[in-house]
């Protein structure tokens, strides 16, 4: 297999990067702030997740991102322990493919040709921290993995296309099922 990911240091952000042990807020779903308007003390839980920069590389470059978009990347071992459909073949597969919405798979950047081993991005949960918080704790990781390019291109294309996606409310009939 290609070279798909660069060991880095560093406090420079580009997409594709991996962030290990980044603090992340928690909004559990019976969160109530309330709609009164007063000052109310709340708390909120932190934790900390292995997440992947989903924010384009050159908006990180040029100053244009206060604030970062990143995904949970989570290993095969980890989605079984969320939900045990990982364990069917046939699902990985989908998710390889490219056929399941809101998941993106990536090889591991030490056992790249181990599908064991590989790792799912999840669309479908995105945080948004703070660049300067951001930085700083890549700085203090040390050596961290970036995806190389066209692999970061065809990641980039993933995750807009998870977004991009319309549903219409009606469509011309099938071909298949009626014949003119």
């Amino acid at each position: 297999m290609a070279d798909v990911w660069i060991s880095f240091a560093g406090s420079s952000l580009q997409q594709g990067d991996i962030l290990e042990q980044c603090a992340i807020p928690i909004v559990r779903s019976d969160f109530d702030y309330g709609v009164t308007g007063t000052e109310t003390e709340v708390e909120i839980d932190v934790e900390t997740r292995r997440l992947i920069v989903t924010t384009q590389s050159c908006d990180l470059e040029n100053g244009k991102a206060p604030y970062v978009a990143l995904c949970p990347l989570l290993t095969l071992e980890e989605m079984r322990g969320f939900d045990q459909k990982f364990n069917d073949k046939s699902v990985c597969e989908n998710v390889r493919r490219g056929k399941m919405e809101g998941l993106y798979m990536l090889p591991c950047p030490t056992e790249p040709e181990d599908n064991q081993q590989a790792f799912m991005v999840d669309f479908r949960m995105i945080v948004s921290l703070p660049i300067g918080y951001l930085s700083h704790h890549a700085n203090e990781l040390g050596e961290r993995q970036r995806l190389l390019s066209p692999y970061v291109e065809h990641f980039s294309q993933a995750f807009a296309r998870f977004f991009m996606r319309v549903g219409l409310p009606s469509q011309i009939p099938s071909y298949t099922s009626k014949t003119p």
